[in-house]
């Protein structure tokens, strides 16, 4: 019923644990109780309705309402139980010959209000501690492991642009050329959504954009919004009709086995006017510039700053990452089982980059009225620069 092979191995689950029990004895903590859903499959291999508690020292405990089974046949973690109510964990820790805790962790970046109560109550008299950032440190520097799925979701992703050029017609609309390449990722074996940790964050399978919806703003901390097909959805393809002679922007992720590959390239119907080809080659000489800049040890806001000082050294100041106001002030994010991990290549961050941390840098130039034109490759944080993962070519594809 469950294909085994497509379980996380038991050394990498193993290590996660024992990076995460590390941090307790740091931080003086006598456990974490890991509920988010991402989190829960980072540290365990399933995606079950589940709590992990893990203590700083000894076997952890995964504790499962729905499905047991499931959680069984995905998990490595060697004590799974029942547990019909988060009401009964303190019942089942002991139970397992487990102490409750003076001092426990939580996710609290992502924990409704209402849980934090409830949780506060089940454990009531422990000091409840943000381990949030904590474990996204942990997350943001990948295995070989997960490098490896990762650059399997690359290629997919660059298999998805190819497909592009085939289905391209004038006059179609950005929603039925979507429809129809996100078919093939899905023929492919997309998971058919993303993931993203912000509260309010969502997303499909990226943005599909031509000519002036490129340039259309939207809530999402992108340079790139869309009008969508109504605002309730307010991003991505709507119901325009694509042209001859503007930029056709397929910024689309991949997600294979959970993991993502970021991943944007341009496209047009006959030649682009000079412009826009101009300002598009533009970035990908910055996009080789940051490749060589970004290194272990370097910090993450530096690299941001290279690129708008470039970025205004050559004229599109205003227009870099986002028009006039609306610009937002980052040039790269991490990636993994999420969209928006660690780091951030954003004004201000002094997080070090460290080797195999993995990074979507994604320069763009916005031209109200016109469209968007740049490149998004995912890439790998290596001792001399970014390790480039997709190799479809970066420059304009012309149909």
């Amino acid at each position: 019923m469950y294909d085994r092979t497509l379980n996380t191995p038991e050394s990498e689950i193993a290590k996660r644990i024992a990076g995460l029990q590390r941090i307790l004895v740091q931080k003086g903590l006598d456990a974490a109780l890991i509920l988010q859903r991402v989190d829960l499959f980072y540290f365990t291999g399933t995606i079950q309705q589940a709590c992990l508690y893990v203590p700083a020292d000894g076997e952890p405990l995964l504790m499962v309402n729905k499905t047991l089974a499931r959680a069984k046949a995905e998990s490595s973690i060697g004590r799974i139980r029942p547990l019909g109510s988060a009401k009964r964990i303190p019942d089942e820790l002991k139970q397992s010959g487990i102490r409750l805790p003076k001092r426990v962790g939580f996710e609290l970046d992502v924990l409704p209000a209402n849980l934090y109560f409830s949780y506060r109550d089940i454990f009531a008299g422990a000091e409840i501690v943000d381990l949030s950032t904590d474990i996204r440190m942990l997350r943001s520097v990948k295995s070989p492991y997960e490098i490896e799925l990762i650059r399997e979701a690359a290629l997919y992703s660059d298999r998805v642009a190819a497909w592009v050029p085939d289905f391209l017609r004038e006059g179609m609309t950005e929603i039925e050329l979507a429809g129809r390449i996100e078919a093939e990722a899905r023929r492919m074996g997309h998971q058919g959504f993303v993931r993203m940790r912000l509260w309010g964050s969502e997303l499909f399978y990226g943005h599909l954009l031509s000519g002036p919806s490129g340039a259309v703003p939207s809530f999402l901390a992108s340079p790139t919004g869309g009008s969508g097909v109504s605002p309730a959805a307010a991003q991505s393809a709507g119901f325009r009709p694509i042209r001859r002679h503007e930029p056709v922007l397929v910024d689309y992720v991949f997600v294979y086995r959970g993991y993502l590959s970021d991943h944007a390239r341009i496209f047009a119907i006959g030649r682009l006017p000079d412009e826009l080809v101009q300002a598009h080659r533009a970035m990908l000489e910055l996009q080789a510039r940051i490749k060589i800049a970004a290194r272990p040890g370097v910090a993450a806001g530096s690299i941001y700053e290279l690129g708008l000082e470039y970025a205004q050294t050559l004229g599109y100041g205003d227009n870099f990452m986002g028009a006039g106001a609306e610009r937002i002030r980052f040039v790269g994010h991490g990636v993994g089982l999420e969209l928006d991990e660690f780091p951030f290549l954003n004004a201000g961050q002094t997080l070090e980059l460290q080797e195999g941390m993995v990074i979507a840098l994604e320069p763009k130039v916005i031209f109200p009225g016109k469209g968007v034109v740049g490149i998004e490759n995912t890439h790998v944080v290596a001792k001399d620069g970014l390790e480039q993962l997709g190799k479809y070519p970066d420059e304009i594809t012309v149909v």
